[in-house]
């Protein structure tokens, strides 16, 4: 299953917080699109999850919706957060591995 990383957890839930105040029960979710050849990873807060999703969250609030093929996909990897040069956050994918390997 994916795992997240502290610093992309409270990312989540920031997110989720400031964009839907009125709404609880909010998340990112996670979802694939194009063909085969050319998928894509698409992020996006949404108010509740979609028909089919799988939900996952953590102690402190974060929740996450994946779309079918997007859970398949990410079921041995990490959500993290990285900042860069310009101070923006963005969110970074990776194998459960390299986290294992950074500790």
């Amino acid at each position: 299953m994916l795992a997240l990383t502290e610093p992309a957890a409270e990312a989540i839930s920031a997110l989720t917080q400031s964009q839907n105040e009125q709404q609880q029960g909010s998340g990112l979710r996670l979802a694939l699109t194009g063909e085969t050849d050319d998928l894509q990873l698409t992020l996006a807060v949404s108010s509740e999850p979609e028909a089919g999703d799988q939900v996952m969250g953590t102690e402190d609030g974060a929740r996450v919706f994946m779309e079918s093929r997007a859970a398949e996909f990410l079921d041995d990897k990490v959500l993290d957060v990285q900042q860069d040069e310009q101070g923006q956050l963005n969110f970074a994918v990776y194998a459960q591995e390299q986290q294992q390997g950074q500790a």
